[in-house]
């Protein structure tokens, strides 16, 4: 069997604690018995270091290790050949590269830690692959042997040769005040190469913020100003790290529009994409990454759109003929409750027509009635006050004149998350949700589909911004309430964490027979939770209104035919796609008035 699998062996740098433990890694391994050096570690290492050449892949350390540190996997050997990076000994380890093609742009899709932006890095030039051998790396002559005969080598020696230029737009939108300091006009001018400065203004949807400090600007706003400094220079390869987060729904169809003028014959687009309608709408091909995040990623070969996001949720690769996802992930409405509950006389709850004046803007509310079991979707522009809709109803802010909102019992996910509580997750969990925290039902249907195990021991204040989220999801839906309001549960989550968490949500207020009111930019996300909605209408930031909530279909068309775009599904597993602007089947739909799509 050794000739047919590769071993890798993987030490977390953040949990291996030599000093905190007695070594049981290296005192239960039957290879150390017998005398060779399998496991070295002492108290006085930073970190263990596992022997791959040695280890029997047995599998003891990993059981014995008290923090969960180490992981041995066996790879198919044929992957050992297609190493492209390796960082160091017992660490992440990336399999292949994405193939970029001049003159398109390549989405890249994958779950979190799985090697999406180590492969942006090497592309970019800003990391020199080693081929795995991060103790005696190879120089580019090799580096190019090695990708010899595929379209990498011609893009490599581009690189060295004619010394391609690269900008990357950063993943994380809210360290940019850390790293730059100025007016955003300033900024935008001092970078300005290309001919298109009022077309981003206008596009990104920037006017009212130029004259801003980048200090001020919120997380949406950051994001737009990123782009827009990418998208002012001039470079041969255009790089896009999660470009969607913090947007609403039009502000990323707006931005796609825009990567995708950057397109010229010999120039390179790479978009990693999260929001799965968003990346189908702006990408012309797709490389698929899978493997275990933090252990080893594999870039797959390229495939069309439509089919690489296919693959993706199907879990399963054709041309590897593997998988690598236990179930395929579909969206079927049927999930959805009963119709027959949504009558209006069944509708328990009810909330009156109100309106909430904060400075210059005012928010009206038209009267609207719930019932159990019922998830309800807020759409709506930034700025239109779907928050400020939550918080009334959560009763942290009142109404303006006499109008008042009856007292519900309400659990809250707020969209900032700002952790302030000194602990584990566990501790956390035990000291605000402990019946929901100890009872098998929502141990089976909430926690561990949201993966909180391998979290559950870490200190709340080093989680990073995807794991805080799932603990803030688990945290709302333990808390007893009659509604639950959850605040853009899809921020900072991979585009499968989406979908169970979806899953989850819709599960959970399903069985729990209590209501739902979620924000939710992610197309896929919404469609899938919502049995009805809440369209707002209105200018963003001066004054808008919040419809009473309607079925998703009357709700869907009505929202989308005011930012004319057309989505169809998909017929495989019946996914939300964008119509490409003025397409046949967009002015088709939007001739018949059916903005949402027709059941194919």
């Amino acid at each position: 069997m050794s000739d047919q699998l590769t071993r890798i062996a993987i030490v977390s740098t953040d949990k291996c604690k030599p000093k905190k433990c007695r070594q049981e890694c290296k005192k239960s391994c039957p290879v150390v018995k017998m005398g060779k050096l399998c496991i070295e570690v002492n108290p006085n290492s930073k970190i263990a270091f596992i022997s791959e050449d040695l280890c029997i892949g047995c599998g003891i350390c990993v059981k014995r290790c008290p923090f969960g540190a180490i992981h041995v996997i066996n790879l198919p050997t044929n992957l050992e050949s297609q190493v492209t990076h390796r960082y160091s000994a017992n660490s992440f380890k990336l399999h292949r590269l994405p193939v970029p093609r001049p003159g398109q742009v390549l989405g890249l899709v994958g779950t979190n830690g799985i090697g999406k932006s180590t492969a942006l890095k090497i592309l970019a030039g800003k990391l020199k692959p080693n081929l795995g051998r991060f103790d005696n790396a190879p120089d580019w002559q090799e580096i190019l042997k090695h990708f010899r005969g595929s379209e990498l080598q011609n893009f490599f020696t581009k690189i060295l040769e004619d010394n391609l230029k690269a900008i990357i737009k950063p993943q994380y939108v809210d360290h940019l005040p850390k790293a730059v300091s100025g007016k955003v006009t300033d900024l935008l001018d001092s970078k300005l190469e290309l001919d298109n400065r009022q077309r981003m203004i206008d596009d990104l949807d920037l006017k009212d913020i130029l004259q801003r400090e980048v200090g001020q600007l919120s997380g949406g706003e950051l994001q737009r100003f990123a782009i827009s400094i990418v998208c002012v220079q001039r470079s041969d390869i255009y790089m896009f790290d999660e470009p969607s987060s913090y947007l609403d729904v039009k502000q990323r169809l707006n931005a796609a529009r825009v990567i995708r003028s950057l397109l010229h014959p010999s120039c390179y687009v790479i978009v990693v994409e999260h929001d799965l309608s968003v990346l189908d709408y702006l990408s012309d091909f797709v490389c698929v990454l899978y493997g275990l995040p933090s252990v080893y990623g594999v870039v797959t070969l390229p495939f069309s759109v439509r089919e690489g996001i296919n693959v993706f949720l199907d879990g399963m690769i054709p041309t590897e003929n593997l998988r690598f996802r236990e179930e395929s992930l579909t969206f079927r409405l049927a999930e959805t409750a009963d119709e027959l509950l949504y009558n209006e006389h069944n509708r328990r709850y009810k909330y009156p027509s109100m309106s909430k004046t904060m400075g210059d803007f005012k928010l009206n509310v038209d009267a609207g009635q719930f019932t159990d079991s019922e998830i309800i979707v807020m759409l709506g522009e930034n700025g239109t006050g779907k928050t400020t809709f939550i918080r009334l109803l959560a009763g942290v802010l009142k109404p303006d004149g006499d109008q008042y909102v009856p007292e519900l019992n309400v659990s809250y996910k707020p969209q900032k998350i700002a952790p302030k509580f000194k602990g584990t997750v566990r501790m956390l969990f035990l000291k605000k949700i402990k019946a929901a925290f100890m009872h098998p039902q929502f141990n089976t249907d909430v926690l561990k589909p949201m993966q909180i195990e391998p979290i559950v021991d870490q200190e709340v204040g080093h989680l990073s911004g995807g794991e805080l989220q799932r603990v803030a999801i688990v945290l709302a839906l333990g808390t007893p309430a009659d509604i639950y309001l959850i605040d853009e549960p899809s921020a900072y989550l991979d585009s499968e964490q989406r979908i169970i968490a979806a899953k989850v949500i819709k599960r959970f207020i399903l069985h729990s027979k209590k209501t739902a009111f979620v924000v939710e930019h992610d197309f896929i996300m919404a469609t899938y939770l919502a049995d009805r909605v809440v369209v707002y209408t209105g200018k963003p930031s001066v004054e808008a209104t919040a419809g009473t909530p309607q079925s998703l279909l009357t709700g869907m068309n009505k929202f989308l035919s005011s930012l004319q775009i057309t989505f169809r599904r998909d017929p495989t597993n019946y996914r939300p796609r964008i119509n490409k602007q003025d397409s046949i089947k967009d002015k088709e739909q939007k001739a018949s008035g059916q903005y949402f799509f027709l059941e194919d």
